[in-house]
């Protein structure tokens, strides 16, 4: 079992059940959502998810039609999204879960749509906590 919640804690939830195909996405429309170089996703089970949203924040905007991407309307975080193509699955933001996953991402996709500033896989200095020139 995962659990995992929104920035504000407005909304949390259990998954029970794994993660298919987590994957890297590059594409335009994840870069937007999560403000960053890309988005990592996979897929749940929608019968495995079980959400308390008690201040009934989560809302959803239609990307296109039968496409809904769910977020919190108090701190922005993006949740999970939905295909009507696939009932029966939801497209959950990995980055939303607070346990220690145990899939791994399986490829970087929509690479051609990916930042000009990105480089995959670059042998960057890591460090535990910010960058030393960070004052």
């Amino acid at each position: 079992m995962y659990k995992g919640s929104c920035l504000c804690g407005s909304i949390q939830f259990e998954l029970h059940g794994g993660i298919t195909d987590p994957i890297y996405c590059h594409c335009s429309l994840c870069r937007k959502a999560s403000g960053s170089a890309f988005a990592t996703n996979g897929y749940v089970n929608k019968s495995d998810l079980k959400l308390n949203d008690a201040k009934g924040t989560l809302t959803y905007y239609e990307s296109s039609e039968g496409k809904r991407k769910y977020f919190c309307s108090l701190c922005g975080v993006p949740i999970y999204s939905s295909n009507s193509a696939k009932p029966d699955k939801l497209r959950i933001r990995l980055g939303v879960i607070d346990s220690d996953i145990v899939e791994r991402p399986i490829s970087h996709n929509f690479i051609t749509s990916k930042g000009n500033w990105e480089e995959l896989d670059i042998d960057l200095p890591r460090y535990e906590r910010h960058e030393p020139s960070r004052k």
